[in-house]
């Protein structure tokens, strides 16, 4: 069940109410990395898992997530209605929908449903999740700086503060799962290839070439410096 209430979860105070902005937030409203994606996938996944903790857990980020949607509909509106409305409406995207959020991006593109990423297993889940939060935060944080005033900066920090928690949220997760750093998950086994790292991006300078030094530090990883070579030999055996 789920329960309205008319109160935002973070104060929208706009002074300088800016259209050119107000397409810029579409992007966290019906973009790709906005809240509505996050709101139904997290409601999706939540869905599809047998763990009534991490159900719970989703359920709780997906029905913030709806919150935050409110926060950026309400920012919206601020910026393209009132005494700058006419001036909205010099924008194709506002002229056309009117004033207000819709679902479409800063450039028009309609919301799709293929922007949600969900699957059948939850490690995938959380991991295309903790993926969600940091395009959303990216999007926050190109945005912040263009903010026409404090009230619309704090809005937006806050939003972005909190993809960060969430992150923080589905990380533990995967820990609880021993698959926070875990690449693989399911029944897979893997072939014998599955430590060895080959080199495929080499050039005749022998001080551009080679692996970087953090794969290099990592025991489990075998750097192939001539994948051909290793062919040659795994074809002869």
């Amino acid at each position: 069940m789920f329960i309205h209430k008319k109160e935002l979860l973070h104060p929208v105070h706009v002074t300088s109410p800016d259209p050119k902005f107000a397409e810029f937030l579409l992007d966290a409203f019906g973009g790709a990395t906005g809240e509505l994606k996050a709101s139904l996938q997290y409601f999706t996944q939540a869905q599809h898992t047998d763990d009534p903790q991490l159900r719970d857990m989703l359920m709780d980020i997906a029905t913030e997530e709806m919150g935050h949607l409110e926060i950026v509909a309400h920012l919206i509106e601020a910026h393209s209605s009132g005494a700058v409305e006419e001036k909205a409406f010099e924008s194709t995207l506002f002229s056309i929908r009117g004033k207000g959020p819709h679902l479409l991006d800063s450039q028009g593109t309609t919301w799709t449903g293929a922007y949600v990423d969900e699957g059948a297993s939850p490690v995938r889940d959380l991991r295309a999740d903790i993926a969600a939060e940091a395009g959303a935060l990216a999007s926050y944080e190109a945005m912040i700086p263009k903010s026409p005033d404090e009230g619309t900066r704090k809005a937006l920090i806050h939003l972005a503060t909190r993809e960060v928690t969430h992150s923080r949220m589905f990380m533990e997760a995967l820990k609880s799962m021993d698959k926070l750093d875990d690449p693989m998950f399911g029944d897979l086994q893997p072939d014998d290839t599955v430590n060895l790292v080959f080199n495929l991006s080499q050039t005749e300078n022998p001080k551009k070439d080679g692996a970087a030094p953090w794969l290099l530090a990592n025991s489990k990883l075998e750097y192939i410096a001539d994948p051909e070579e290793r062919r040659r030999t795994a074809k002869a055996q």
